[in-house]
């Protein structure tokens, strides 16, 4: 059963009274409108993104963040490029460029990689845009479907009166609409209204703090914010019941990336004899690789680290090294839940045909 969200995160849009496409036959542009995840919890802010140049820098600067909304939005932003690119090996070389503003989020590729099928398969520029916008909406609107089977799926392990921990945000703000993560919290909770969640800070940017306690909040869903450093505290009390996460890329063998402290949830899991799942949908799973030994790392900027709110928190003289993710062994995961079922992580690539 599924809680619906309120938030919906990415979707396109038409607005007729816009300036008129540069190729010939299109009578108006589309746009890309998402919620500015910068602003959060300060401003719950609508932008509209009009170019590929523009989605780049939105996905980069994370305005839109969370794998599979980051995998729409590059979706989105191989049709904005369409509507000023006409020339297909010019095109495809924006896909390339547009993969490249974040590494270690596997769905990103995923989906420009559907987009670059569609341009590869031909057709006059006006047929290729209008199969790419098509396209885009349907991967839209796909995420919160799987999203919602994810849910379902997760809420069977979740027992009755849980608390169940999270990191960084895996919610409807990090896919169009509904979660991964908080898609099994939403769905445990529609059956459950006792479920509850205790949310990890999520250091440097705080994602948890946020955006995932304010996703939850809005939903009237119970959320207690601890800090990064106090999960083994509250698993050796007995207050926490099972831990689900998200994941930004998975490989072959179930080896997960997913924001940075992950693992170290994991590790105090796993000595606590505590449930750790992983929710992501299969496009998440990067079969061509063995391990996570091979997963990219993001290296992210110093400032994140060393400032809050724009203000240094620290010597301006000291060292950083700020990765954005770590990888959490398989041996580590209970279970890899998506949206053909759980699975156990040396299962996952077999999964994929199902």
């Amino acid at each position: 059963m599924a809680l619906e969200s309120k938030i919906k995160t990415i979707f396109w849009e038409v607005n007729e009274a816009d300036a008129p496409s540069t190729l010939p036959g299109e009578a108006a542009r589309g746009f890309s409108r998402m919620v500015d995840q910068t602003l959060l919890p300060y401003e719950y802010k609508y932008v509209d993104i009009k170019t590929g140049d523009a989605m780049y820098d939105a996905i980069q600067t994370m305005i839109v963040r969370g794998a599979p909304a980051i995998g729409v939005a590059g979706a989105h932003g191989v049709a904005l490029y369409a509507q000023e690119i006409s020339d297909k090996a010019e095109l495809l070389k924006k896909c390339d460029y547009l993969e490249s503003s974040r590494p270690t989020a596997v769905n990103l590729r995923w989906a420009i990689e559907q987009q670059r099928g569609v341009i590869k398969s031909g057709g006059t520029p006006e047929e290729i845009l209008t199969a790419l916008r098509e396209n885009a909406i349907k991967l839209q609107e796909e995420d919160i479907a799987i999203n919602k089977k994810i849910g379902d799926f997760g809420a069977a392990v979740v027992p009755k009166g849980a608390t169940i921990l999270t990191h960084c945000n895996a919610g409807a703000l990090a896919t169009v609409g509904y979660g991964t993560a908080l898609g099994v919290v939403r769905s445990a909770f529609a059956n459950d209204p006792t479920v509850q969640v205790f949310a990890d800070e999520t250091r440097p940017r705080q994602q948890g703090a946020r955006i995932t306690t304010l996703e939850l909040v809005m939903d009237g869903i119970p959320v207690t914010l601890i800090t990064d450093g106090m999960c083994s505290y509250f698993m050796k009390k007995g207050m926490i019941d099972l831990v689900v996460v998200g994941a930004d890329r998975i490989a072959a063998n179930g080896d997960a990336a997913n924001k940075i402290g992950t693992y170290t949830v994991a590790i105090a899991a796993k000595y606590h004899n505590i449930p750790f799942y992983v929710a992501a949908p299969l496009s998440t799973v990067d079969a061509s690789i063995k391990s996570g030994e091979q997963i990219p790392i993001e290296e992210r900027s110093h400032e994140e680290v060393t400032h809050i709110n724009g203000k240094i928190v620290c010597a301006p003289e000291v060292n950083v090294i700020n990765p954005g993710f770590d990888v959490t062994p398989a041996e580590l995961i209970t279970g890899i839940i998506t949206e053909k079922g759980i699975f156990q992580p040396s299962e996952i690539t077999s999964s994929m045909a199902l």
